[in-house]
């Protein structure tokens, strides 16, 4: 039994190997797709190098994840709109349907004082695609915490058109994850698979190496009506070689293949 549900390879777990790497052994292992993590790499960033590599090895990139993070702030130009309105691009050349996007940092006042209203815009301009924003966490350091984002770590208590649900963050913000896929409800658009401990820190474990529901949130996806797609975001940066990280990749993929395959629990 095949899941109708697409399970791409994020190129963000294949580092500290490059974007080009991830097509390779997506291609290898028979993922079904490609989520490119646009970052410092130039290869990501670029939408003929993207389409050479897609053609080479038969695998589409079926999302785009924007450059939100903290290193990537200069990747295209020092302006968020920016940045996210060339991702879309970057989706709309690819025939991505997904562009996923984190919430504002709290130091991105312009950006965040407009973000929903100016997302609307984006996505109005590129109505094709998706705009997924994805949930977050709060960040512990020396016993304390704070939350970098404004309005929230969590993007449902804004309300979005479409979201991506992370679990490795719902591990870190000790957040059910379930319940959050609840309140996304038919605007879940993505998800990331990777696991987590709920030691309050990003962890991206292999799926079933942690203390998420990620078996449980999988086979809950048809009974959502879900038609998006679940892209493995783990991290492999500690792999002792490239047969480990491989390893690990089949393993996420062989994982999420038997979960999305399995009766959901109102089928069971």
């Amino acid at each position: 039994m095949t899941s109708p549900v697409p399970v791409l390879l994020s190129t963000s777990s294949v580092f500290p190997e490059r974007t080009a790497a991830a097509f390779q052994l997506a291609s290898a292992l028979g993922y079904d797709g490609i989520e490119v993590m646009v970052w410092t790499d130039p290869v990501s960033q670029d939408p003929g190098a993207l389409r050479g590599l897609s053609e080479h090895y038969g695998v589409p990139v079926l999302s785009v994840h924007a450059p939100c993070l903290l290193v990537t702030q200069r990747v295209w130009s020092p302006d968020p709109w920016e940045r996210l309105r060339k991702a879309a691009e970057l989706a709309e050349v690819l025939e991505a349907p997904t562009v996923v996007v984190h919430p504002p940092f709290t130091w991105q006042r312009d950006y965040a004082r407009n973000f929903a209203d100016g997302l609307d815009r984006i996505a109005g301009r590129f109505g094709g695609l998706r705009f997924a924003v994805e949930n977050m966490y709060p960040v512990r350091m020396a016993g304390r915490q704070f939350v970098p984002y404004v309005p929230g770590w969590d993007p449902t208590d804004t309300g979005y058109a479409a979201y991506t649900l992370d679990l490795s963050h719902c591990a870190a913000s000790h957040t059910d994850a379930l319940a959050m896929a609840d309140r996304m409800g038919s605007n879940l658009a993505h998800v990331h698979l990777g696991d987590g401990t709920g030691e309050g820190r990003d962890e991206h474990l292999v799926p079933g190496r942690g203390g998420q529901p990620c078996a449980e949130l999988l086979r809950s996806l048809a009974g959502r009506g879900f038609s998006g797609s679940v892209a493995v975001e783990v991290t492999t940066r500690g792999a002792k070689s490239r047969a480990v990280r491989e390893a690990d990749l089949r393993e996420s993929l062989a994982f999420a293949r038997a979960n999305l395959t399995a009766p959901s629990p109102v089928d069971a």
